[in-house]
């Protein structure tokens, strides 16, 4: 399975697979080629049985600093094919292939996180950021409205109250901050931001499979849904993984609890 690409890098550790936006002459922007980069990638990693976690980031000193306006915009103006395939490409990696993949994905926000950006960092199942990472909504500086899904993202994300604040006046915000609204779990300090991504990967790839992609489909899907909609979904979902794990998680769960006496949950020591 070839993995070489023109903007992003691919690296396997032990199970966790980093993918990296490499375009830090450009603080990482979204150019139409990162984007197949992206889906290409994610297409593969998927069904990739090396790939326990994912874990997404930006070379140099950022994140990614939102969609290239050159090269996204201004050049695909007048190539009405191009523009159509790069926002496809776009918006299928960013939200579809993130939000329905099958591992654990974090997205690890190293440094400047604006714009479009929101979307990937909403669209992983754990965000973890440096302390000084530096997010940002300017659009309405220049006088557009936050492009793609990204209003619809930081509405869901964030309270009603921080996604307006920070919506209109464009005020850029650190990754303290940006903990402290809820859009990313934690963060760390800078020189600490990788070891602790680690360490939550690593505990996640330690987990039954099958049960972490069944709870994380549960969690988004609830969303939305009554009482009564979310009871019937959730038993549908509870049959089908006892169905389809192979390891039998649930009857290895019981055991260690009821016969072993191996797990004894509540009585390990408290981490992030």
């Amino acid at each position: 399975m070839s993995m070489n690409y023109e903007c992003i890098r691919v690296e396997k550790e032990d199970g966790v697979t980093w993918v990296i936006f490499n375009r830090p002459e450009k603080r990482n922007a979204m150019s139409p080629q990162l984007h197949f980069d992206m889906d290409d990638a994610l297409g593969k990693l998927a069904n990739d049985d090396d790939t326990k976690v994912l874990v997404i980031t930006g070379a140099g000193n950022s994140f990614s600093a939102g969609q290239d306006l050159k090269m996204y915009f201004r050049e695909t103006a007048n190539n009405p094919e191009l523009r159509a395939k790069s926002q496809a490409a776009s918006n299928r990696w960013r939200w579809h292939r993130l939000t329905q993949f099958p591992k654990p994905t974090i997205a690890m926000v190293n440094g400047y996180c604006f714009g479009g950006a929101f979307t990937q960092v909403c669209a992983c199942d754990i965000a973890l950021a440096a302390d000084d990472a530096l997010f940002g909504l300017s659009e309405v500086n220049w006088g557009v409205i936050p492009g793609g899904i990204v209003s619809w993202n930081v509405a869901e994300m964030l309270s009603h109250r921080d996604a307006l604040y920070y919506a209109m006046t464009g005020y850029p915000f650190d990754g303290k901050k940006a903990a402290e609204i809820k859009l990313v779990n934690f963060s760390f300090p800078a020189d600490k931001l990788r070891e602790e991504t680690l360490r939550v990967a690593n505990d996640l790839k330690k987990k039954n499979p099958a049960a972490l992609r069944a709870t994380k489909e549960a969690v988004r899907h609830v969303r939305g849904m009554n009482h009564d909609q979310a009871y019937q979904y959730l038993a549908a979902k509870l049959s089908e993984l006892n169905l389809k794990d192979k390891d039998k998680g649930m009857q290895k769960g019981l055991s260690q609890f009821l016969d072993d006496k191996s797990y004894r949950p509540g009585f390990e020591s408290l981490k992030n």
